[in-house]
This record gives structure tokens, C-alpha cells and sequence, in this order.
């Protein structure tokens, strides 16, 4: 769903990011943050952020779970400001005062705030998370409402968006819900392009499951790329569960299983919300109406776009357009 504070105020929603550090820190979580906001992507026209490493202290370093030391060059005064403030993963679960009161800080001044992982607690030892929805790694689960109860937690998700709050399960759902952020508050057309880049895919829903729970078929480990390869290369065109397993060397059951192990939906789900993407991709950068945008998509009709359409996204196509069009296009 769309936030209506993010559709007025789009462009000036995410120009600034600070992320705190903390000893014990999981080096890859922190990766993340600084994959997906850190980097200078200027070069594929996409917007630079004001990324700043905060520590408790600047120039100490922060020890981490993978034996090396990470040094933050400010300390928690970078907080301030940012339009973000992310919390990376840390087996820490005590935490000094000022830290807490640090982040207290930045969300009384209208930061947005994401975790990742166990960065989750940090937020709740503030107490910035009472009777709020969150997720954490499902590991944590229980921990996390044995510490905080009042804190509701969906241990199923990959990620949770409660407006000013984004928190995230373990590893690589970080990336799904750094990439949703950056999707909500700067567009398509720039988590597109990070996702590019880091060679993932721009979106997976927040509600899929952190782990399905079902035996894998004995199948090559990537069987389906070639077929999901081709799926998002013919849109357009109709697609059956028996046509996808014959281009698989599948028979229709064992097609159908890896599918939803590997992807965590069905295959006609999968398809479908990857036709929402596209429609979204050509209602912000095309001037195509949206009937002929429905049979580029392989909706077949505007009505059955927009079905689909309001369900996935909250909004209608015309009003999505309106609110993300390219700027380019806008001048036209």
C-alpha cells in the first residue's frame, strides 16, 4: 500500500541516511545498508544520499561477528537530521542509555526508521516499538516477545511497513525491505536501477513466508531460471502451469512444488504481481494509456488491470500515475 504522506511529498521523502553501529555487529546486515543507500550510483543517473556511519563515539571501532572491526566516522550526533536511521544486526541486547535516547531523538524529529534482523531489539529496548507490528529473524521470535510483549510481532514475514517503521527478518530479507523503502519513498525507476546492480530482484512481497516449510524436488538447483527468465520476457502472452513444467522438463506437479519452494508463491501469483511491476514501470516512464498498457502486460483488458492493480498497489493506475510519473513525461 501506498502511504498518502509519501505520494505529496515524494521527492524530499529520502535524501539523508544514518545507520548505527553497535559492538557485535553482523557484518553482513551492515553490508546491506551500505550496498543498497551507501553507494555512488550517479553514474546510471540515480539520486546520491547523505550516508553517514554512526557509533557511539566517532573514530572507535566497533567490533563485529565476522573479526573485523568496522570505525565509524561520526558519532550518535550523525543522527540527527536524517531522514533515515537503520539498524543493522547486533547480539548486543543491552544497550547504554544515550544510544536509546539518540534514536528517541530522531524519531521525535520525523526520522523513518528500518532494521534488519536483531536490529529490531535496539528499537524496542527504546521503546519505540510498543504496540507496534514488526518482524525479526524467526530465531528471535521468541525472544523478542519474551522481552518486549507489548510489542506485536508477525514471525512469518519477510518484512513489515508500519509507516515510519520498516523492520526486516534475518539476511536477505534486509535487502527485500531496503528495496521496498527506497521503492515507497524514491520510485520504481531508482530501486529498479540498484537492483541492477546488485543483481536481486526489485521486489518480493513482505508478506511471503521467511521459510517454506516443504520437501524440494530432486531438480537442478537452476532448473527454473531459464523458465522465470522467460516468463518475465513474455508478459504478454498467456501462460499455464502445464506449458511452464514442458519448458521445465517438469511434469505439472513437481513443476508447481518447486516453484512455490524456490519462489514462496505460485506461479500464477508470481506472474502476476510481476506484470503489476511492469505496469508500473510503464505508467511512470510511457505515455501509453492504459489499455494498451494492460495488453503489453498480458492483462488483456484495462478492467482486469486494474483489478490487479488496486489490490497490489492500493491505488488505481491512473491515480499512480499521476503521483509517479516521470518528471520527464510531466514536462511534456
Amino acid at each position: 500500500m501506498l502511504r498518502k504522506d509519501s505520494a505529496s511529498t515524494l521527492a524530499a521523502m529520502l535524501r539523508s541516511v544514518a545507520v548505527l553501529v553497535l559492538p557485535e555487529l553482523a557484518v553482513f546486515e551492515f553490508g546491506v545498508l551500505c550496498e543498497v543507500f551507501g553507494l555512488d550510483r550517479s553514474d546510471d543517473g540515480l539520486p546520491v544520499l547523505d550516508f553517514k556511519v554512526c557509533g557511539i563515539e566517532a573514530g572507535r571501532p566497533i567490533a563485529t561477528t565476522g573479526g573485523v572491526d568496522v570505525v565509524p566516522r561520526y558519532g550518535l550526533d550523525g543522527l540527527r537530521g536524517a531522514d533515515l536511521v537503520a539498524v543493522p544486526a547486533t547480539r548486543m541486547r543491552e544497550f547504554p542509555e544515550e544510544v536509546l535516547q539518540a534514536l528517541r531523538d530522531a524519531e521525535a524529529a520525523g526520522a523513518m526508521l528500518l532494521t534488519v534482523c536483531s536490529g529490531v531489539f535496539v528499537l524496542a529496548a527504546a521503546g519505540l516499538l510498543d504496540g507496534r507490528k514488526v518482524t525479526a529473524h524467526w530465531h528471535s521470535v521468541d525472544e523478542l516477545r519474551a522481552r518486549y510483549p507489548t510489542v506485536q510481532v508477525d514471525p512469518d514475514v519477510l518484512y513489515v511497513d508500519d509507516g515510519n517503521l520498516v523492520t526486516s527478518a534475518g539476511t536477505a530479507a534486509g535487502i527485500d525491505a531496503c528495496l521496498h523503502l527506497v521503492r515507497r519513498e524514491l520510485g520504481s525507476t531508482v530501486v529498479n536501477g540498484i537492483a541492477r546492480r546488485m543483481v536481486v530482484p526489485p521486489q518480493r512481497e513482505g508478506g511471503q513466508r521467511q521459510f517454506i516449510d516443504r520437501p524440494v524436488p530432486e531438480c537442478s538447483a537452476d532448473s527454473l531460471g531459464p523458465v522465470l527468465d522467460w516468463m518475465l520476457t513474455h508478459l504478454d502472452v498467456e501462460h499455464t502451469v502445464a506449458d511452464l513444467a514442458r519448458r521445465a522438463a517438469m511434469s505439472e506437479r513437481t513443476f508447481a512444488r518447486r516453484f512455490v519452494s524456490e519462489a514462496g508463491t505460485t506461479p500464477l501469483r508470481w506472474l502476476t504481481r510481476q506484470r503489476v511491476l511492469h505496469a508500473r514501470r510503464l505508467l511512470e516512464d510511457t505515455d501509453l494509456s492504459v489499455d494498451a498498457v494492460a495488453d503489453r502486460c498480458g492483462f488483456g483488458s484495462a478492467t482486469l488491470l486494474r483489478h490487479h492493480f488496486r489490490k497490489d498497489v492500493g491505488v488505481a493506475p491512473a491515480d499512480y500515475r499521476r503521483t509517479f510519473r516521470s518528471e520527464d513525461l510531466t514536462a511534456l
